[in-house]
């Protein structure tokens, strides 16, 4: 069933409303705000190598939850801990501890490896293109023909009465 390009029905509509301008989606918006802000105060606090693997996900209750890449960065951050404890206290966040999961990143599609074209194909190759190009095949010569005489034809006149 094809998708469809209308608007959404009025119920639809209404709470999509109410979902962008409730206080629940100003506050949800304010907390990832938040978080993407601790995040950033936070990642100073890593070790440079390790950074650009663990991000925070959440602040539940007086614990830090962390995502990383893999297990072995996972280990790598269960050292720093009480680092980013005490990094995130000093920023006034009440945290006791730190929950860390591991959550890799999407795979992407693996790219299509380039077609390797020896250098006589692709002579021969443009040979064949330039002479495809030179070629002025009759059918388009005989519909350009066409599509001139219709152009220069004087109009034909659609009542019959008109015809003298």
């Amino acid at each position: 069933m094809p998708l469809s390009r209308s608007s959404p029905s009025p119920a639809a509509r209404t709470a999509l409303e109410v979902l962008l301008t409730g206080a629940s989606s100003r506050d949800t918006l304010r907390r990832a705000q938040w978080l993407r802000a601790l995040d950033q105060l936070l990642r100073p606090h890593l070790p440079a190598d390790l950074a650009p693997h663990v991000r925070l996900a959440n602040v539940r209750g007086r614990r830090l939850v962390l995502l990383t890449d893999t297990a072995a960065w996972h280990t790598r951050l269960r050292m720093v801990t009480p680092t980013l404890i005490a990094a995130a206290r000093a920023l006034g966040v009440e945290v006791d501890a730190i929950s860390i999961k591991v959550s890799p990143p999407p795979q992407l599609p693996p790219a299509a490896p380039a077609a390797r074209v020896s250098p006589a194909t692709r002579s021969g190759l443009q040979a064949a293109l330039a002479l495809l190009r030179a070629i002025d095949p009759p059918e388009r010569r005989m519909s350009a023909e066409r599509a001139a005489a219709a152009r220069d034809a004087p109009p034909a006149a659609s009542n019959p009465a008109e015809k003298s």
